[in-house]
Order: C-alpha cells, then structure tokens, then sequence
C-alpha cells in the first residue's frame, strides 16, 4: 500500500498478450484532430506573439473545464509525491512550454516542418520510456529509428546538404517540442495508471495556465486579443487541443504502446496533407523521400511491435486505474 491507502500496482512485463480492451481507433481519432492543429495554428503565428496565442489556448481551455477542476485538485492532492511531480513536469513542460515552441517555429514560414518532425516523438517516446519506466527495447529498434531520424533531417530542409540558419531554428524548435511533448506522453501514461485520465487532462491545462503566464510575462508578449482572432483561438484551444488530449489520454489507458505509436501516424499525415493542400507549403523531392522515409520507418516499427517477439518490451500495470 503506498502512503494513501491505495493498492500499489504490481509490474509483469508484456510478452505481447492483447486480451485487454482496445481503443487503438480512439488514439487515430486524436492524433487525427492533432493534425489540424497547423491549419489553426498558423494563421495565428503570423499575427499574435507564440506566447500569446499558448497563454489564450490555456485560459480558454481552463475556463471550460472549471466544473471538473475539484474533482482534480483532489486527486492531485492524493497523488504520490512522484506522480504530482510528473503532473508538474506534464503541465509546465509538456504544455505551456512545449506549445510555446511549437507555435514559435510556425513563424519561420514552413508550416510542414515542425508538424512532420512531431512524428519523432513516438521515437523520443520509447527511449523515455525506457529511462523513466523501466520499458525495455532490443537492438533492432534502432533498424527503424535511425532511417526515421535521416528521414526527418530530409524533411526539415529543403536542401538538406545546405541549411539555412532559419530553418534549422525552426527545426529544432519543433523537435524541442516534440522531446517534450514525447515525455510528457510517458508521465501521462505512468499517472492514468493511477489517477482517471479526465483528472490527467484538467491538471495538464491548469498546471500549465500559470506557466503560459511566466512564458507571456518573460517575453514580454502583449495579453489582448482581438474579437476576430478570439474564435480562431477557441477552435485551436478547443478541437485538436481539448477534444484532441481527452480522447488520447481516453484511448492510451486501454491501448499498449506499439499500438498507440501506429494510430498516431494519423496525426503526420494528416498535418502534411492539410500543409500541401490547404496551407500552400510544397515539398521538393528530399522532402518527399523524407517524409515516405519517416513514416515507413515508424510503420515498420509499429508493424513490427505487434509481433508476440516485440522489440520493446513495456511494463504493464495488473491493476486497472482508479
């Protein structure tokens, strides 16, 4: 028993057993909204500051979820001192920070690059996973993470033998975010274990509300917001944010890690095509092979870890959430 009360889970490692329920289709739906995310986003990068537009998607976010922040705060109170730290790190980092960045390398003009280049956080995931969770991988892994790592070096760069200083800012921007973004997927995992993920998902906004106001308040960004861009705000806040995070964090309980980094494929694909199609980007022919090279390398890896011999071999909690 942990100081609590609660009954501590036990941890078996998976020999790739897939009797539990399923919701791989609920993480495709998220990470599906996900991929709309630049078609909000980058309208708004080009009139309002990164740390402003972060702050509103906050504040708006928290203003809808007032009802159910009670019940969280309680649940944070109950936590373990190590789960109420990884809720910190879930909201400051993860959060406020992360979409800072994120939002920041939109004003570098490329609206594909730093949403393809988020398909390096299920990579980033499971070596996270494997320092914090004790999750185990073999030496294969690295068969489908090194091709996706130059995969994306291609997709960053127009000319990848020449890189330019604006886009290699940009670039590494949007990978900040997505080593952020990747760790905070592994302490959310480690907290819907205990903690209902509803609760996850208000403590995410509300620890990272403040936050967003110190990213605001140390780039000394302007707070108003004009009535016409409060709409285009509250779609982003709203739909690949809210709806987005409650349905993954809905759908990560009940679906295994390898599972959930295949359904997130949804998520670049449809944040490229949406950049193509609707955001007039054009990709040259290294970015195409590039982005072909990301997404067949992380397919091969998801395709491969539904094999009863994974290459990874994640912990799984006996028993069910809170």
């Amino acid at each position: 028993m942990d100081p609590g009360g609660r009954a501590l889970s036990t941890v078996v490692y998976s020999d790739g057993d897939r009797r539990t329920a399923d919701r791989t289709w609920l993480v495709a739906v998220a990470a599906a909204l996900w991929g709309t995310d630049g078609l909000l986003r980058l309208p708004l990068a080009g009139q309002l500051p990164a740390a402003t537009i972060v702050f509103w998607e906050h504040l708006l976010i928290v203003l809808v979820l007032i009802p159910f922040l009670p019940s969280a705060v309680r649940a944070f109170r109950g936590a373990a001192p190590r789960e109420r730290l990884a809720l910190l790190v879930i909201g400051v980092g993860s959060s406020a920070v992360a979409t800072a960045l994120f939002t920041q390398a939109f004003t570098y003009g490329d609206p594909v690059t730093p949403l393809v280049l988020q398909k390096l956080q299920p990579v980033v995931a499971v070596v996270a996973a494997a320092a914090l969770l004790g999750e185990r991988f073999r030496p294969g892994y690295w068969a489908f993470a090194v091709p996706a790592l130059i995969g994306a070096w291609l997709v960053a760069f127009k000319d990848p033998l020449s890189v330019a200083p604006t886009a290699l800012v940009a670039a590494l921007l949007a990978i900040g975010a997505a080593v952020l973004w990747a760790i905070g997927t592994v302490l959310g995992r480690m907290v819907s274990v205990r903690m209902p993920s509803r609760d996850v998902t208000v403590l995410r906004f509300a620890i990272g509300l403040p936050a967003a106001a110190v990213v605001l308040a140390l780039n000394g960004a302007p707070l108003a917001v004009t009535p016409a861009q409060l709409g285009p705000l509250a779609l982003l806040a709203l739909v690949p944010g809210l709806l987005g995070l409650s349905l993954y964090y809905l759908g990560l309980r009940a679906t295994a890690a390898a599972r959930a980094t295949l359904a997130e494929l949804a998520f670049p694909v449809t944040a490229a095509l949406i950049g193509v199609t609707l955001l007039g980007a054009s990709l040259t022919v290294t970015q195409w092979v590039g982005l072909v090279v990301v997404v067949a390398a992380v397919t091969g890896l998801g395709l491969r870890e539904r094999s009863r011999q994974p290459l990874v071999v994640a912990p799984v909690p006996t028993a069910p959430a809170r």
